[in-house]
């Protein structure tokens, strides 16, 4: 059964009455460009073929009551006396709704079912998932106008500011913005988004660890802070303003830590870039090359990867059918993306997952993954 079918059976059965609406926003992988987001840099994600669902009807208050399928759990929230919690899924909901009524929309109360079926924790992006389905829910119900790049940064002060995660805007913007059979390239200081095909003839798989870290830990802040102390000591903005030039002549003036940081972001700008040239002229083997690039920086400069996801890269990039594979997301556990000849999908597939399992005595699960559109209404 689908998600959309389970959300749509429990309403039924809960209500006694179909939804009003239907809400989905999917879930992300990155193809490349990490931790440059909040580096005011360029992405490269694309939205997958998982995603979040709420089935809904509006509320004649302002109450918002949701049941979690996935955590078996009923929340209700008053958008008139919003109160944080320490943490769980409804802060997300709560976030949201703050960060709404923060930027002037008055919000319409509703009640649902909400399901997802993007791993958590898995480095796809099921928190920004979960914020544009809210999104999308609340401005279903009441009568708010969509725009996808408004609605990204809302969900991003929501966890920034809400849940306490200092992330970049990249999750949200391609859970709110995506385009079927693309990536989607993304300036993330000016949000201005341009449609890349994936190269004829690969398909991209998402290889998950079974490995979790948590996105609110002190190693996450701690490289986002370096790379701030970095763009101070070039006089910038933002890492993004600095050039592979400028930076080999100039970065002898940061502590060598620091500077590996630094690295990482100026390099993965250019790759980034490069990335989306490649994809427009069909050219997946210097995509791929690229991708390899990107996680041995990474590894090595941004000091972001694990022993798992190490060992997974290892035996991706062993088999023909791959042409690239990186870790994806932000690091410390979670999933690596490969680029890989469509033809032979499932035998890169078998032949990795069984090579890792054998070294990590884990039990990955391999994603073959569509690019889709973005949140919408069903």
């Amino acid at each position: 059964m689908t998600c959309q079918q389970r959300v749509l059976r429990a309403f039924e059965q809960h209500f006694d009455a179909a939804p009003r609406f239907v809400v989905r926003a999917p879930g992300r992988v990155n193809l490349i460009g990490e931790h440059t987001d909040y580096n005011d840099g360029f992405v490269l994600p694309l939205a997958i073929d998982r995603a979040v669902w709420i089935a809904l009807r509006p509320r004649s208050d302002r109450q918002v009551i949701v049941h979690s399928l996935d955590f078996a759990d009923t929340v209700t929230v008053s958008l008139d006396q919003l109160e944080r919690a320490k943490e769980g899924w409804a802060e997300y909901v709560k976030g949201v709704a703050w960060a709404l009524q923060e930027a002037g929309h008055v919000l319409r109360g509703w009640e649902g079912v909400v399901a997802g079926d993007v791993p958590v924790g898995a480095g796809l992006s099921s928190s920004a998932a979960l914020e544009m389905a809210v999104a999308r829910a609340f401005a279903a119900v009441s009568n708010t106008p969509w725009d996808a790049a408004t609605m990204a940064k809302l969900g991003q002060r929501a966890e920034n500011e809400w849940v306490g995660v200092r992330c970049g805007i990249m999750d949200q913007m391609i859970s709110a913005a995506g385009r079927a059979g693309h990536a989607l390239l993304i300036d993330c200081r000016t949000l201005q988004t341009q449609a890349v095909p994936l190269p004829p003839g690969t398909t991209v798989v998402v290889l998950d660890t079974a490995t979790r870290r948590g996105l609110v830990d002190s190693a996450y802040n701690e490289r986002r802070g370096q790379c701030e102390a970095a763009a101070r000591a070039f006089g910038v903005t933002a890492l993004r303003d600095v050039s592979p030039a400028r930076f080999e002549i100039e970065s002898g003036r940061l502590d060598e830590v620091t500077r590996r940081r630094a690295r990482h972001v100026v390099t993965e700008n250019e790759r980034t870039l490069e990335a989306a040239t490649a994809m427009r002229r069909g050219d997946a083997l210097a995509l791929g090359r690229l991708m390899n690039a990107s996680h041995d920086s990474l590894r090595d400069d941004f000091a972001v990867s694990s022993r798992e996801l190490d060992v997974m890269v290892e035996y991706g990039r062993l088999h023909p059918a791959c042409l690239g594979i990186r870790m994806t997301g932000a690091g410390f556990g979670g999933c690596a993306v490969a680029l890989v000849r469509s033809d032979e999908v499932h035998a890169f597939t078998n032949v990795v997952a069984t090579s890792y399992q054998s070294v990590t005595k884990l039990t990955p699960v391999l994603y073959v993954c569509a690019a889709t559109d973005g949140a919408a209404v069903v």
